[in-house]
């Protein structure tokens, strides 16, 4: 089934891409929860955090530190930033395909 998700991998759907390269693209969210908001998306298909196994540990790796690149970019590494990743409708999973939220350029909440 295919997602929003993989209608932007395609470029089927537009976005405000931030990054991309050959695991991962980064767009801006666009209901953001701060100034800046991203969503780091993985090209290969995951629905759920669930649905990962071991044989993805490295690109879920690779999607912490580009998180980590991409906050140092946007000016929000020093002060603070919050990645975030939603599992299911209980822990608020919209899109059935595995994402990071990176949030900063103000004071998040806890």
């Amino acid at each position: 089934m295919s997602t929003i998700f993989d209608k932007i991998i395609s470029r089927e759907i537009p976005a405000d891409i931030v990054y991309e390269d050959e695991q991962v693209l980064a767009f801006k969210d666009i209901s953001p929860k701060a100034p800046v908001h991203y969503l780091i998306i993985p090209k290969q298909p995951i629905a759920t955090l669930n649905d990962a196994n071991p044989e993805h540990q490295a690109l879920l790796g690779h999607m912490m530190l580009t998180a980590a690149k991409l906050a140092k970019q946007a000016g929000v590494a020093e002060d603070g930033y919050r990645v975030q990743m939603n599992c299911n409708p209980d822990g608020g999973q919209v899109v059935y395909h595995i994402h990071l939220h990176m949030m900063g350029g103000k004071a998040l909440s806890a």
